[in-house]
């Protein structure tokens, strides 16, 4: 038996035949990929007003942050080029990426809330949920893994946890691109290794009293030093 496109029937049931077109509504969100963001599988809503730009009369923008957004846009022959780091000067005001961080920024920037939400909701480092206003990236991809990333993460961790550490994420990260001093992670943007468990302590005592962790081992410190002393 043949079909019209000279191929043969080769006797596959049309049950094991995999679907054409859209997945069926039985299928969908029935195994979400691994960093897929939620509602992925959520049909759009028809029924919501179009995205606008917000009225400048109706948002109010702190002063410091409109000079910043529109310094950034500034750097751009496109203004829209400026939009993460646009919207890292939002968060680093609001702590996170929330709907009226983006509406000042889009009213700024004369773009939708919608669009700046569609870049910060792809960005790992740009949160629409409050997480803290500090943030602890500890490097554990490849490189800084064979050096014992891990145990450095969960001695951050736990030293935050025992002793109340509070507004501050830390979260374990794939590549920071720092691998020649790993193992390493971002705090607050600010890149520090390589790192030890016995580090735990000063770093999250640093970020309660508001001070520079581990001075000297930062990446861009002018007297950055190996922990063993030299530079790297």
């Amino acid at each position: 038996m043949t079909d019209d496109g000279r191929g043969e029937d080769r006797g596959v049931p049309d049950v094991d035949r995999m679907p054409e077109g859209p997945a069926a509504p039985d299928r969908v969100g029935e195994r979400q990929p691994m960093g897929t963001p939620a509602g992925w599988d959520r049909a759009a809503d028809l029924e919501k007003d179009p995205a606008v730009v917000p009225d400048p009369a109706e948002t109010t923008v702190p002063d410091d942050l409109r000079a910043e957004i529109e310094r950034l846009m500034s750097l751009y022959p496109d203004h829209r080029s400026a939009t993460i780091p646009a919207l890292h000067a939002a968060q680093a005001v609001h702590g996170w990426c929330s709907p009226e961080a983006l509406r000042q920024v889009a009213v700024v920037m004369q773009v939708t809330p919608a669009y700046l939400s569609s870049v910060a909701g792809f960005y790992d480092m740009l949160n629409e949920e409050p997480v803290g206003r500090h943030h602890v990236y500890v490097c554990t991809s490849v490189a800084c893994h064979t050096v014992h990333a891990k145990r450095v993460y969960e001695a951050i961790a736990g030293e935050a946890e025992a002793t109340g550490l509070e507004d501050t994420e830390i979260r374990q990260f794939e590549c920071l691109g720092a691998c020649d001093m790993a193992p390493m992670a971002s705090i607050d943007g600010r890149y520090v290794g390589p790192l030890d468990t016995s580090d735990a302590p000063e770093i999250v005592a640093s970020i309660r009293e508001g001070r520079k962790p581990l001075p000297g081992r930062g990446l861009e410190d002018s007297d950055y030093r190996l922990p063993w002393g030299g530079r790297a």
